[in-house]
């Protein structure tokens, strides 16, 4: 059969759509979308195989994040849950994720279909769009639909069941070329509206009423790329800068105006000045429990100015916020010409900083201990020292994101923080899609054996693939976190605490150079920063092994108490100007 001159077939349309949003890497286990990786690498696409659904879609989450781009994951209808299960992080950290999975036909649905369950559940609670092609004259609305939504106001994943178990029934069908989805949606940008004036004059309004706000910037300002208006906004007006998790490194740690992650994973001065604040305004920050504290840092009847890009979010935990609905980079540099004529809080600011600088002195005894085993205090103070001034940070959830969090030090602009939105072991397949969006720039992983472990099996995707991603495992031969609250239950119970929460002992350096990759194993604290520079020079996959104290306690969150959820805090600024 002759192929008409302006058809296509649904393996090439693929191809083209995801070459028009910027795509370079796909990330996919086999056996899936074959004519379409093929039709992908005659455009100069990479792709990726990975060892698991979920770690394929850690790496498509990883790329997008780096690259602001849609990242895409694919597997056939056997893996389809594991790949939804890998979406979660992306779906909490609100990264555009394509999910592609094959499904099998209509007429096998309901009738026990061998390894396949109904695949809407699995993904109705991990994207913000779902849809079924089954024929050539669907797959275009659908996908350029899911394409769009993927990265429109507030991005979050998207999921294409596709005609097949392997989509093997629609790639081959032809049909007339349709329009390709809006190069627009390349943009490592998204496209969201500006905030109305009306609600950026009720903001400055609520500034300029006062003398202590602070602000809490989240990853809704990092993805409109708005560290330059976050910081013309805060020094004009010298308003001190805490963040979300995903918010962290938007400005360096070294910013006279950073006071720290505030929330579950913070250093204990950033809850007390949060709370101190007259004021709390949230940019790019959804106000979830983790960044709250479970919303007591602000306190419920704080005052508070909520921007967000997702107008469902403004006023969701803090209903009495003042609202500004629309992209928090552009609002912050409108907010900044209303709030032109305010004074700057000059002492509020100073206080913030004494305060903050006050604590990190009193952290550099243990950021310098020489105990062995090793202090992950120490590891932190290390990395620090050893990053590249346009390094990547990749973290884990868990202890990896409080040490990180807390003790690491981001003082270049150029450096990138990343960190899981709550999935363990997350962050290691996570750093092989940021490196591949990222090829020019260092990538360090700092993760836990516990997290490690997860996915190991991606040692031989970073070696196949000569991927210089340098991995420090903190490896305590346990779940860290754990380990006080669950001695404190069993009490003098003797010999089960080994069954909840500790590992045998692991030299991750050994398994790694079984898989071909270099090891470094790490047992003091001298060996810490040569093994760092050593790793980082070499240019190729590393992981660096660094056998820590499970008895070490990272930084504990400051919480206030009770009764400060009913009434604001005294300032401390007369206090501490004595």
């Amino acid at each position: 059969m002759t192929k008409k001159s302006n058809s296509t077939t649904c393996a090439q349309y693929m191809a083209d759509a995801l070459v028009q949003v910027g795509t370079t890497h796909v990330f996919f286990m086999e056996a899936v979308l074959r004519e379409t990786l093929i039709e992908l690498q005659k455009r100069g696409v990479e792709r990726v195989l990975a060892h698991s659904e979920a770690a394929a879609a850690h790496m498509a989450d990883g790329y997008a994040r780096i690259t602001g781009r849609i990242g895409t994951c694919m597997a056939q209808s056997v893996g389809a849950a594991n790949l939804a299960a890998g979406l979660q992080d992306a779906y909490l950290h609100r990264a555009p994720v394509l999910a592609m999975t094959g499904r099998k036909p209509e007429i096998f649905q309901q009738r026990n279909a061998y390894q396949e369950v109904a695949h809407g559940p699995l993904f109705e609670t991990v994207t913000k769009y779902s849809a079924y092609a089954s024929t050539p004259e669907e797959l275009p609305l659908f996908f350029s639909q899911a394409l769009r939504n993927a990265k429109a106001n507030s991005p979050r994943p998207v999921h294409i069941d596709l005609h097949g178990h392997c989509a093997q029934f629609i790639e081959p069908c032809e049909f007339d070329a349709p329009a390709l989805p809006p190069k627009q949606l390349a943009s490592p940008l998204s496209l969201i509206p500006s905030a109305h004036p009306a609600q950026i004059e009720d903001a400055a309004i609520a500034i300029a009423g006062a003398k202590r706000p602070v602000l809490v910037v989240g990853t809704g300002l990092v993805q409109v790329d708005g560290r330059d208006a976050l910081c013309a906004f805060a020094e004009a007006l010298k308003i001190p800068i805490a963040t979300s998790m995903g918010g962290h490194g938007i400005v360096p740690t070294s910013h006279p105006l950073h006071i720290g992650v505030a929330g579950t994973y913070s250093p204990p001065p950033t809850n007390e000045l949060v709370c101190e604040a007259d004021l709390v305004i949230f940019v790019g920050c959804h106000a979830g429990d983790q960044v709250t504290l479970d919303w007591k840092v602000p306190a419920q009847n704080a005052n508070v100015v909520q921007i967000d890009a997702d107008a469902d979010e403004i006023g969701r935990n803090y209903p009495q916020a003042v609202g500004v609905h629309g992209d928090p980079a552009l609002a912050l540099e409108a907010l900044h010409q209303a709030c032109a004529t305010q004074p700057a809080r000059t002492e509020w600011a100073s206080h913030c900083q004494e305060y903050f600088s006050r604590w990190r002195s009193s952290m550099e005894d243990l950021l310098g201990s020489d105990a062995v085993p090793i202090r992950p205090d120490r590891v932190c103070k290390e990395v620090s020292n050893a990053l590249p001034e346009n390094a990547i940070l990749v973290a884990d959830t868990g202890y990896s994101g409080i040490w990180t969090g807390t003790l690491i030090d981001l003082p270049h602009e150029n450096q990138t923080y990343m960190r899981a939105a709550g999935t363990l072991g997350w962050a290691f397949p996570a750093a092989i899609g940021v490196k591949c969006g990222a090829p020019d720039r260092p990538v360090v992983v700092f993760t836990g054996d516990g997290g490690f472990y997860y996915h190991l099996a991606e040692l031989e995707t970073l070696r196949r693939r000569n991927l210089p991603v340098v991995t420090v495992v903190n490896n305590n031969s346990a779940f860290g976190q754990c380990v006080t609250e669950l001695e404190s239950k069993i009490g003098d119970t003797r010999g089960h605490l080994d069954d909840l929460l500790r590992f045998g002992p692991c030299n991750f350096a050994e398994i790694a150079e079984s898989f071909g990759v270099m090891g470094i194993r790490v047992e003091h604290p001298d060996e810490i920063g040569p093994a760092l520079q050593r790793a980082i020079a070499a240019n190729k996959p590393v992981v660096v092994d660094v056998v820590t104290d499970e008895q070490a306690l990272a930084p504990i969150a400051w919480a206030p108490p009770i009764k400060s959820a009913e009434k604001p805090r005294e300032s401390k600024v007369s206090e501490l100007s004595h």
